[in-house]
């Protein structure tokens, strides 16, 4: 069995328990000086202006443990509040794989996607679901030991029997050194891989193509794939996107491969955390101006495309939070979406 070590670094700006207080007191200073067009922005005006989502409109997404199921309510919580959710039979759900709403069992960890016209009632619900997006250390014959980078804990993947042939199809070298990207059920200590999230890029982590030469200012609208991540050490429902070109001075631009900077596929200038990004889902045209609230390292090493509607682009250009890429219209068992950025101002 593939020992996972739990000594790991993260920076004291990295995305936390206090993600929200200083995103939103970066916002707010960020706003004293550089206002928006239309007038000052002190929290009390239009919280859209402000880079948060119009009231009403996010989040579409509650999270917490399944208290209690029926085949017409859903009880989850969070601490001493409970949400009752309503489940109709045009409900879905994911649990390693569909199933009745009803089968949900309590206890597992669900994120629902509300009803845009009917905040209380559910339209799909996914339990258990994880995603472990990584370098491979170790192969111990259906484990997997992968590195998330250093902001995170090292991640212990098992790959069933009736699983291992479809991560396979689009995962075909699952030795040390390539890169993974599963998406399957949580368990305490691990994640039982069900799927893959995209396909492998032929290149081992330490054998990166050089990205494509350039030249010119970098583009207003910047266009690629969005994917979403597991709120490590994040508060449940979080509205924020981690960034993969996060600012070096932020203590967070790792380098996950050793002997310089990880290259970036997708042309993308340096921000801060507190930054506003415009992040329009492509499939969907639904768009939202969330804040930056951590790195994206591990999205930098990948040179892929998002086939969710048509293809998009190479390069991965947000790591969304749950709550965000599901706001957003992703589908989480889908693994990302295409997508184009505009950096706010």
């Amino acid at each position: 069995m593939l020992d996972v070590h739990r000594d790991f670094r993260c920076c004291d700006r990295c995305a936390g328990n206090a993600t929200a207080v200083r995103t939103s007191r970066r916002r707010r200073l960020k706003a004293a000086i550089f206002p928006a067009p239309g007038g000052p922005l002190d929290g009390r005006g239009d919280p859209a202006a402000a880079g948060f989502p119009a009231p009403g409109e996010l989040p579409r997404a509650v999270t917490g443990t399944v208290h209690d199921v029926s085949p017409h309510v859903l009880v989850i919580g969070n601490g001493a509040s409970e949400t009752r959710i309503t489940l109709t039979s045009a409900a879905t759900a994911w649990r390693g794989g569909p199933l009745d709403p009803s089968g949900v069992q309590p206890g597992d960890r669900a994120v629902v996607r509300l009803h845009r016209s009917q905040r209380s009632v559910a339209d799909r619900i996914w339990a258990n679901i994880g995603r472990v997006t990584g370098i491979i250390l170790e192969r111990d014959a259906d484990s997997l030991l992968v590195d998330e980078g250093r902001t995170k804990p090292r991640q212990l993947v098992t790959i069933p029997a009736g699983s291992f042939g479809r991560i396979q199809v689009r995962f075909p070298s699952l030795e040390p050194g390539y890169l993974i990207d599963v998406i399957g059920l949580r368990r305490p200590g691990e994640l039982e891989a069900r799927i893959p999230a995209t396909s492998q890029p032929a290149y081992p982590a330490n054998r990166l193509p050089p990205p494509a030469m350039v030249t010119g200012r970098v583009p207003a609208a910047i266009s690629g794939s969005a994917t979403w991540h597991e709120p490590f050490d994040e508060p449940p429902g979080l509205l924020g996107v981690s960034y993969p070109a996060l600012d070096p001075a932020a203590g967070c631009a790792e380098d996950p491969v050793g002997g310089g900077p990880a290259p970036r596929f997708a042309r993308m200038p340096y921000l801060a955390v507190g930054s506003v990004l415009q992040i329009r889902n492509d499939c969907t045209g639904a768009s939202c101006t969330l804040p930056v609230t951590g790195c994206a390292a591990i999205a930098r090493l990948f040179n892929d495309r998002c086939l969710t509607c048509g293809t998009s682009p190479r390069g991965r250009v947000a790591d969304l939070t749950q709550a965000s890429f599901i706001s957003l219209g992703g589908e989480l068992d889908r693994g990302c979406f295409n997508a184009t950025i505009t950096i706010g101002r």
